[in-house]
């Protein structure tokens, strides 16, 4: 095995049980690492190649991804740069956190072009357990802090105060609206369905036959337009909903 380790104190990110999308091509290490990891309180998300690490970059929605540097179907660059450039007719946060693992001759070179492919840190074999734990907490935290406040062109929606304003404009929402347009806001462009709105909002476990969604997204859509120009929460029909058209 070609790692590693100091002993860890116990510890989560700032108690929130963060999702890690662990895409490690060795059995050894990636159960080593995975073993740690849960261990710090992550919950991990573990994948063998490239395909299975953007299928599940996608329907799992980690908050970080650790990619090896050699998967099978595809390196780890060109894995974080798919990610980051999207595919069509995929939908993974193309924003999400990634640390790159690379080779234990890494150069340079291998930096410069990880971070250039858009990986966030890159860290060279062999390294020690607790300097990438800190380099992911610290990732987390920086990335929290963005995501407290989220900004799509005249709209501002503010987790932290639960407040959302227009053109400096306050919109009242009621608590489900705001988690709605929280939601959308997230990714503005990409279309939500109406059953994982039903799933991530509400908390709906199985498909029910409900009004839910259309009746909030049609309220929170009127009291945006009546503080701005703007045309916010598109209605795709048949599919769900999308903040923003383009």
């Amino acid at each position: 095995m070609d790692i590693w380790w100091a002993a860890a104190g116990a510890a989560t990110f700032d108690g929130v049980n963060a999702a890690v999308l662990l895409a490690e091509a060795e059995p050894e290490i990636r159960a080593a690492l995975e073993r740690h990891l849960v261990g710090d309180g992550f919950a991990v998300v573990p994948a063998d190649g490239a395909a299975e690490a953007l299928a599940l970059a996608e329907r799992e929605r980690p908050d970080l991804v650790l990619l090896d540097h050699r998967l099978p179907g595809g390196s780890g660059v060109e894995v974080c740069q798919r990610l980051r450039s999207g595919e069509p007719g995929r939908f993974w946060n193309r924003d999400v956190p990634v640390i790159l693992l690379g080779r234990e001759d890494a150069d340079a070179e291998d930096r410069v072009r990880a971070l250039d492919r858009g990986a966030d840190d890159f860290v060279a074999r062999p390294f020690v357990y607790d300097e990438l734990l800190a380099r992911m907490r610290a990732i987390l935290r920086r990335t929290a802090r963005t995501a407290e406040r989220i900004e799509v062109g005249d709209l501002v929606v503010d987790r932290a105060t639960r407040r959302v304003t227009v053109g400096g404009v306050a919109v009242p929402l009621a608590a489900r609206e705001f988690q709605l347009l929280a939601k959308l806001a997230s990714d503005p462009t990409r279309v939500f369905t109406k059953e994982r709105l039903l799933r991530e909002v509400w908390g709906y476990r199985t498909l029910v036959e409900t009004r839910t969604v259309d009746s909030h997204a049609s309220r929170v859509r009127r009291r945006l337009a009546a503080a701005s120009d703007g045309r916010y929460v598109v209605n795709v029909w048949g599919v769900g909903y999308k903040l923003l058209d383009g």
